[in-house]
């Protein structure tokens, strides 16, 4: 009964949004409300716990995804203040693996927002509950109904707002609380009033917009229909229950409003944290595989152990490796089991986190988010388990990166510790790949933007004090198949003394319609002229070819390939033959097939000043963008439009530029888009 009792009051969830929007600023005011921190940090003045790293500091951003503890009317908030910009998104992932609810901040004025629709779609696919607060309600142009709508129109849960605001603008001072039908106001320095009832001059109002809320509700949940046919209305504690079970199954997004820069509207969104969002104990419990078995393991102290890994930080000291803790009790000085590898590891020492800092730990239970001292091998991702229960659960999904930059170090001595330094970012951030290209013998650093490879090289010159050189940003192409070939025959045939080898494949080569599907292999043989053991090596040799492509050597996508007929030798054919004709067959067959170059686009969102919109549509057609929409929003044209990303380098400075500083751009990776230029085939 005390760990149900402890697992019911743990909370662990994730700030998400669209950069601006306030997420920081929103984390600052929940650690100033908790008590955790006795003076509120501003972003722009550089005293924000969770951005302590100085780059987030000067560049007034979050980059990396902070974990912070705090408390709240009995109940424990594990709380990750993730980064906001798009070239950071693989942050979110990894957060997001591990929460168990979030909440997702939007602006009063613009609602939502590209950003803000990528990481709701992340949080979709992994079914985090999620309850929403519209912040900024004291900005000009703030409309708490209008960020609705945009909730309802681009993300589509059913989004049911439980708040009334009280003044607008300038003159934003409250909001109705419309399940307790109460008025909940703030002074000039943020301090919360005592509860009131509702005035008069709102009463009429807030009856209206409760109504509103019980009928909604009621279409949604079918314990609340029965009550509202039964009574004509909904109780609190009815109201309650289904809009934390509309939440758990995603069916409703809980809408709060505020301005965390005042200080306003804070309070009543942990207590909706509290009422709304799951629990450990609430949550499926986790699922992860052994020897092809899939297992579960309950949120359970007394459970076999069940850790995963989503975080490191590596540095000169040693490693930091952030936990979330799904089964189990993992104490200090316990040797667990890195269950993707296979190796033992000591825990050191446990830390609850509080961003950059640390207070130890002699025990953590299921449920708890954790940052542990010793662990050598571990990577984002890792399973940590008990030595005699062995399972190994789902790791984050990791995103390709798109743009690569050239890095050398000044000084050739320095050339070892350039490689331990890039060694230990891509240790600490999967995203971030480091390869040497064989042509040129350049190392190369790809990532998911501009912004999160000169976040990286800034990194290696401030904390290794290293000088480094770096190379005009280069996207990374896709080839894919633009007109097929059928019955593309291949025979391999090899004899040099002693066993030899055959196969002979016919294949079907045609492109899929959606390229970013990447590839399909189908078998058509008939009559067992192709035996299955052979068929499942053609298609290993073929996916072998997807590597390098004929155009560019640049990986190949969205294709898919047939086997339609072969044959085998009594003696020569084998698993070797057959997976080296699949790989040299496609090979040659998309040197048949008309190929296509594809470049990766983005989705860019612009937002200027009236009197130059004409000088930004131009500037856009000059980079090969193409125009989705327009409209116009508190004063400003806000254009939609679709580039390609090797065109995206350097365009802040220009909009800069071409708008006096007023303008301001936001981008989302969409895929990929046909080439203008294919290269030459080699």
């Amino acid at each position: 009964m005390r760990t149900t009792h402890l697992l019911a009051v743990v909370r662990n969830l994730g700030i998400l949004a669209h950069v601006d929007a306030g997420k920081t600023t929103v984390t600052e005011r929940i650690l100033y409300a908790t008590g955790t921190t006795h003076k509120r940090g501003e972003v722009h003045d550089g005293t924000t716990v969770t951005d302590f790293d100085p780059q987030e500091r000067d560049r007034g951003i979050t980059i990396f995804s902070a974990a912070v503890s705090c408390s709240w009317n009995g109940h424990r908030i594990n709380l990750i203040d993730t980064p906001g910009h798009v070239d950071f998104a693989d942050e979110v992932e990894r957060s997001l693996r591990v929460l168990d609810g979030a909440v997702a901040v939007f602006d009063a004025v613009a609602g939502v927002e590209p950003q803000s629709e990528s990481v709701w779609r992340q949080a979709d696919r992994h079914g985090v509950p999620r309850i929403a607060f519209v912040n900024k309600m004291d900005r000009a142009g703030a409309d708490l109904d209008a960020a609705v709508a945009s909730i309802r129109d681009r993300l589509h849960p059913v989004p049911l707002a439980v708040q009334l605001p009280v003044g607008a603008e300038d003159a934003f001072t409250g909001v109705v609380d419309l399940i307790g039908m109460r008025i909940l106001t703030w002074s000039d320095d943020g301090e919360a009033r005592v509860p009131a009832p509702v005035p008069d001059a709102l009463r009429e109002e807030a009856l209206r917009r409760r109504r509103l809320l019980e009928e909604a509700v009621a279409e949604l949940h079918p314990a609340a229909l029965e009550e509202f046919c039964d009574t004509g209305a909904l109780g609190t504690g009815t109201l309650t229950a289904a809009l934390r079970d509309l939440t758990a199954r995603g069916e409703a997004v809980v809408v709060l409003c505020g301005s965390a820069y005042r200080n306003r509207g804070i309070e009543p969104l942990l207590d909706a944290v509290l009422a709304y969002l799951p629990s450990p104990l609430d949550v499926p419990a986790v699922r992860g595989t052994y020897d092809g078995t899939e297992q579960e393991r309950a949120a359970d102290p007394e459970a076999p152990l069940a850790a995963l890994a989503f975080k490191v930080n590596a540095t000169a000291t040693g490693r930091l490796t952030y936990l979330r803790v799904y089964s189990g009790t993992i104490e200090q000085g316990d040797t667990v089991r890195d269950a993707t590898t296979g190796r033992s590891e000591r825990v050191g020492r446990i830390l609850r986190v509080r961003a950059d800092r640390h207070a130890r730990l002699d025990r953590a239970v299921a449920g708890d988010i954790v940052a542990v001292v010793g662990l050598k091998s571990a990577r984002a991702g890792t399973t940590l388990c008990a030595p005699d229960a062995p399972l190994v659960l789902e790791p984050p999904g990791v995103a390709e990166p798109v743009v690569s930059v050239a890095v050398e170090a000044l000084r050739s001595t320095d050339t070892g510790r350039l490689a331990q330094a890039l060694a230990r970012l891509a240790e600490e951030d999967p995203s971030l790949v480091v390869r040497t290209d064989a042509e040129t013998g350049q190392t190369v650093l790809s990532g998911m933007g501009e912004l999160h490879l000169e976040v990286a090289v800034e990194r290696v010159r401030s904390d290794h004090g290293l000088g480094v050189a770096v190379g005009r940003p280069r996207v990374s192409h896709r080839e894919t198949v633009g007109r097929g070939v059928s019955g593309f025959v291949y025979r391999h045939v090899k004899q040099d003394g002693g066993a030899g080898q055959f196969a002979h494949v016919v294949l079907d080569v045609e492109p899929l319609d959606d390229a970013e599907r990447g590839f399909e292999f189908r078998s058509t043989v008939v009559g067992g002229r192709v035996p299955q053991e052979y068929v499942r090596a053609v298609e290993a040799g073929c996916r072998d070819t997807l590597a390098e492509g004929p155009l560019g050597g640049h990986p190949v996508t969205g294709l898919r390939v047939t086997l339609t007929d072969g044959s085998t030798h009594v003696k020569d054919s084998s698993d070797t033959a057959f997976r080296t004709a699949g790989r040299l067959g496609l090979r040659d067959a998309l040197r048949a097939c008309a190929m296509v170059l594809l470049e990766p686009v983005a989705e860019v969102t612009v937002t200027v000043p009236q009197d130059a919109v004409g000088s930004v549509l131009g500037d856009l057609a000059a980079r090969r963008g193409r125009v989705g929409g327009s409209a116009t929003r508190a004063g400003a044209a806000v254009v939609t439009a679709t580039v390609p990303l090797a065109e995206l380098f350097g365009y802040a400075t220009r909009l800069r530029s071409r708008t006096q500083g007023r303008g301001t751009f936001t981008s989302r990776p969409t895929g990929y888009a046909p080439a203008p230029a294919p290269a030459t085939a080699r």
